[in-house]
């Protein structure tokens, strides 16, 4: 039986690394151009058995021009973007790639961390100033001994752990909440665990996020929270922009509450104009973001290896859905 699998996006200068993977049994269809799912052909849709979505969000309305549909791979770790219940109605497989880029996001949400606690963007700010600022240190709360602080995740998932191994190399006490782990994750790591979200802010001294966007996590983190956190904190998403409210955010930085702010993701992406304060501020170059606030464009997921890993690893999964013998990564419809 020959299958088609159907690309969204072609980023790829050839398709060789999918042929590679896929064999003789399956036609691979990558888009002459597309900046929406609206720009795939009709006839490719209805000749797609596998859909590979990497940026765009797949709605309800969007699976009627797929009648042969059997799988839809997120070429990821999230699937946020897919209407998951949608699917299930019509009995296609939701895939996803969850051992992708965990080095490459877990490294990045430490450089993150510790290029605002070393005070590596504000010396880097202050010095180039004209005129430049005094050849000293600064003394600032953003600084501080990564020993002497309580590095808090929310959420213990792949990335997470290894993020929380790198912290706990650096010095850093490490605590994390998750509700859905068993008892005793916490002691296989040699790291700390609260019961509550409340109980680990209170604690938390560099907070970094690593939850998917769920119903649960969608605005887990707001004004309320974010007060929960010792003056001078910092705070670093490389997860889901929406999990955190960024206006309570900007509020939390320019009122000096927070002492620093990294992210990879904001709640739009790309971001769409008016950008919310936060954002605007650190395009204005406003005083009070200044060495306190870096913003990376959903991009802490890349390398040149991790790419070539989203087209193996992608292609591997939709395989095994479509051609067997068991399909991988399967992401239940009632999966939070």
């Amino acid at each position: 039986m020959t299958v088609t699998v159907l690309y969204s996006e072609n980023n790829y200068p050839d398709d060789s690394v999918e042929r590679r993977i896929y064999g003789p049994d399956v036609r691979v269809v990558f888009p002459q151009k597309s900046s929406s799912l609206a720009d795939l052909s009709d006839a490719d849709c209805a000749a797609a058995h596998g859909l590979m979505i990497l940026r765009y969000k797949v709605r309800r309305e969007d699976l009627v021009r797929f009648p042969n549909l059997k799988a839809i791979c997120r070429m990821g770790v999230g699937y946020d973007n897919l209407d998951r219940a949608a699917a299930a109605e019509r009995g296609i497989m939701i895939l996803n790639v969850p051992d992708y880029g965990t080095t490459e996001v877990a490294d990045h949400a430490m450089a993150l961390a510790l290029a605002l606690r070393r005070g590596l963007l504000l010396h880097h700010e202050t010095q180039r100033a004209s005129p430049p600022a005094a050849w000293r240190y600064i003394d600032d709360p953003l600084v501080r001994r990564s020993s002497v602080q309580t590095f808090g995740i929310v959420g213990m998932g792949r990335i997470a752990t290894a993020v929380a191994l790198r912290a706990k190399a650096f010095g850093f006490r490490v605590v994390f909440y998750d509700p859905y782990l068993p008892n005793g994750v916490e002691l296989g790591l040699g790291i700390g665990r609260a019961a509550t979200l409340e109980e680990l802010l209170g604690q938390t001294d560099t907070l970094s996020i690593h939850t998917p966007l769920t119903p649960e996590t969608r605005n887990m983190i707001g004004a309320r929270e974010l007060a929960l956190l010792p003056k001078g904190a910092i705070v670093v998403n490389t997860a889901r922009g929406p999990i955190i409210d960024i206006d309570a955010l900007g509020d939390a930085l320019k009122s000096g509450h927070l002492a620093g702010v990294g992210l990879d993701v904001v709640p739009v992406e790309p971001p769409v104009e008016p950008v919310p304060m936060l954002m605007q501020a650190y395009r204005d170059r406003a005083p009070w973001t200044l060495g306190r606030l870096i913003i990376t464009p959903h991009s802490a997921f890349y390398t040149p290896q991790a790419w070539d890993d989203i087209r193996s690893k992608s292609a591997e999964t939709m395989q095994a859905a479509l051609l067997g013998p068991r399909a991988q990564n399967v992401i239940p419809p009632e999966s939070y």
